[in-house]
């Protein structure tokens, strides 16, 4: 049978609690017979922090544990601390507590610790609450009673029984201890000056210091014995809370309170509460402090301050395609490119010829409904005073909606075919996707811009941004010699490949372009525009190609965004009478498309592997 350093009380029933519960009979019998971790202070957050092990024994009277400390470091100091009297109390955790009213009856013990008596000594719990679909509540329980150390002669190997039994309690020794007493001795008791007696002249010292000490703050005999007494209220000079009657924390209760905290997932503040409320030198001189705090302000008054994606492209976009009074778009040309359209030489006598024939192009785009619903209750309506929320909420739905009308426009909505709620690509005709007959695809050769930079040693001179830079710029150039649409165009990209582009240096640390301006010249279009939706965006190209996006070059004057009369953006309202909400709904019922030819550069990158 293993031998135990220490017994004492886990826990005694039917003693009522500082917060109002009582631990009922046999609320941890489950536990009977375990073994669980002897840890110091509850704290978990490091293997030295475990002295040793413990093991629970259910009695009538509550939960008893007898302790053994590990040979460790820290376990040989606990033991020596315990054995000289400097740690005096024990505590568990415990979790899945059930509770009738206020009486806890049934509980799991995880841990036996260590702990630093309070300065009032007592049982309480301090609970812990998880939250979550499986959590239980959790405590702290501390019953404020001193261990009993087990002595070399009750642990010897002659006894059949070397752990500590009920029988061997503080109080039950003193009885034996009484009973092996002459006849004599039990007759009368010690009296305060036999106790003096025993005392060395050093610890006599000591007392009479202390009782002359107790006086002079109680005031003398003949203040006691005037009328009514004194208004001086008696202390007790061996109460644990003289340490602290100026009414502070010391550096370790701090510290503990704090690693208290940490460990059991709790707010400080809810810990200094608890603290506080078992120890009345904490109290605040004023209940409820903190009702008398200034209210929180905000920041910026009013409405709150939105968090959405770049949308300055947007605002380009919506603002800058042709807006068409038709909704049903329709677009013509004819094909004059042949060579046997050429004109012929006349020689006389000779039959004339007819040329070939023109080849008529024609594409036709009908519209679409696109639309963005919210509802508030108007409950919240009314109650919402700092701002008009009604408003704020019609906004952040325009937003969405000409987000989402420029994404179809440029690139397209991104959902699956057959899905209910796309944006379909007959109706919005995305940009990026279009018929090579609109829409130039033009792939960016990175590795042969390499191969050609490298061949005049341009790697002893300029970095990989100024390669990639070269790249786009180069393909850019070139693609414009296919380019058939109107006025000057505006490149569209992704905030990342704006920076590699600005970024590009030689070896020297100069800049091959040292503004956006100098970029600007270099592709030879009217403004460069950043946005971060068009970030890894791909698309399957004939023969099952991945190209990747890297950018757009387009007028947006070439593309029409058609709308009859009533398909405009319109706001609806209406108010729902069984569910006391107030329902919106903005939408329009829109086409649109390229209509002019080459009006458009995507310039790509073939990532297929």
């Amino acid at each position: 049978m293993e031998k135990y350093d220490f017994s004492g009380w886990a826990t005694r029933n039917d003693i009522r609690c500082s917060d109002g519960r009582t631990i009922r009979r046999d609320a941890f019998k489950d536990c009977d017979g375990k073994i669980v971790p002897l840890v110091w202070n509850h704290q978990h957050n490091d293997v030295t922090n475990v002295l040793g092990h413990a093991l629970l024994e259910n009695r009538p009277e509550g939960v008893y544990t007898y302790g053994k400390f590990n040979d460790t470091l820290t376990g040989r100091d606990a033991k020596m601390q315990v054995e000289n009297g400097d740690i005096k109390s024990l505590s568990i955790y415990a979790n899945q507590l059930r509770q009738k009213g206020g009486d806890v009856v049934y509980g799991a013990i995880r841990e036996v610790s260590l702990v630093l008596a309070g300065a009032n000594p007592g049982a309480f719990i301090d609970m812990v609450m998880q939250h979550g679909e499986d959590s239980d509540d959790e405590a702290v329980i501390f019953t404020g009673e001193d261990i009993q150390l087990a002595h070399s002669d009750d642990n010897s190997d002659s006894d059949p029984d070397p752990i500590l039994h009920a029988e061997d309690t503080k109080e039950d020794k003193i009885v034996a201890e009484t009973d092996n007493k002459p006849a004599d001795d039990k007759k009368s008791e010690k009296t305060v000056q036999d106790v003096i007696d025993t005392m060395n002249e050093e610890q006599k010292t000591v007392m009479y210091a202390m009782v002359g000490e107790a006086l002079e703050a109680g005031g003398s005999d003949t203040d006691n014995d005037s009328e009514g007494g004194s208004d001086n209220m008696k202390h007790n000079v061996f109460d644990n809370d003289e340490q602290n009657k100026d009414g502070v924390l010391t550096h370790s209760e701090e510290t503990q309170l704090i690693q208290f905290a940490k460990d059991n997932r709790m707010s400080l503040k809810r810990v200094l509460t608890d603290y506080a409320q078992d120890n009345e030198h904490l109290a605040h001189g004023i209940d409820d402090i903190e009702t008398l705090f200034p209210e929180y302000k905000d920041v910026r008054p009013g409405a709150p301050e939105l968090i959405t994606r770049d949308l300055t492209w947007v605002d380009h976009v919506i603002s800058g395609v042709h807006k068409s009074p038709i909704s049903r778009i329709r677009t013509r040309q004819a094909d004059a490119r042949g060579t046997d359209l050429r004109a012929f030489g006349y020689q006389k006598g000779k039959f004339k010829k007819y040329p070939g024939n023109i080849k008529l192009l024609k594409r036709t785009t009908d519209p679409q409904t696109v639309y963005v619903r919210d509802a508030l209750h108007r409950d919240d309506i009314i109650d919402i005073t700092d701002f008009d929320v009604v408003k704020y909420q019609y906004r952040i739905m325009r937003n969405n909606l000409n987000e989402e009308l420029a994404m179809a426009i440029m690139l397209g909505d991104g959902r699956d075919d057959g899905d209910e709620l796309k944006i379909e690509e007959t109706h919005i005709r995305p940009i990026w996707t279009d018929d090579e007959l609109y829409t130039i695809h033009y792939d960016v050769d990175l590795e042969g811009m390499k191969t050609q930079l490298q061949g005049t040693n341009t790697g002893a001179n300029f970095g990989e941004n100024y390669i990639y830079a070269e790249a786009i710029i180069q393909s850019a150039l070139y693609a414009r010699e296919e380019y058939k649409g109107s006025g000057s165009l505006e490149f569209y990209c992704t905030p990342h490949l704006l920076n590699v582009m600005l970024l590009a240096r030689d070896l020297n640390g100069r800049r091959i372009y040292s503004s956006v301006n100098d970029l600007t010249a270099a592709l030879n279009v009217r403004a460069i525009h950043t946005a971060e939706q068009f970030e890894n965006k791909t698309r399957t190209a004939s023969g099952s190609k991945t190209k990747k996006l890297l950018g757009l070059f387009v007028n947006l004057s070439d593309y029409s965004l058609g709308s009859i009369r009533g398909g405009e953006i319109t706001r609806f309202n209406q108010f729902d009478i069984d569910f006391n909400q107030e329902k919106y709904l903005l939408e329009t019922r829109v086409s649109g498309a390229l209509t002019r030819v080459y009006s458009a550069i995507a310039l790509e990158e073939d990532i297929t592997e």
